[in-house]
């Protein structure tokens, strides 16, 4: 069965970095869109950046230019840095797969990498 399984998170100081992978396996995975999602506790998940299979990317508003999607299709991996990281961006951060549709409707989830931002 598909398996999208995340990497990279960890604990790092306000103003640091973090690159984030999620390799998929089981998948033809060059048409599939990718997106990154987050949900911290108590609030509600919400979209982090996303890529089309052509390589189109939108992100969050509250990204403000600090994060970057990319993807290898080579490997079956998408990526996500983040720069600048700020406490608000504690979360777990998890990938999703999908054909089409909204993503939060895709058809695969990993399980999730946390994040932790603090001093």
């Amino acid at each position: 069965q598909v398996q999208l399984v995340e990497s990279g998170g960890g604990l790092v100081r306000p103003g640091g970095s973090l690159r984030l992978s999620c390799a998929a396996s089981r998948i033809m995975f060059s048409i599939f869109n990718m997106a990154w999602y987050r949900q911290a506790p108590g609030k509600q998940r919400e979209l982090v950046a996303h890529i089309t299979k052509g390589g189109s990317t939108n992100y969050g508003d509250f990204v403000k230019g600090r994060f970057t999607i990319s993807r290898d299709n080579r490997k079956n991996t998408v990526f996500l840095a983040m720069n600048n990281l700020e406490p608000g961006d504690t979360a777990i951060y998890s990938c999703s797969a999908g054909l089409g549709g909204a993503p939060d409707d895709y058809e695969y989830w990993g399980q999730g990498t946390q994040v932790t931002v603090s001093s």
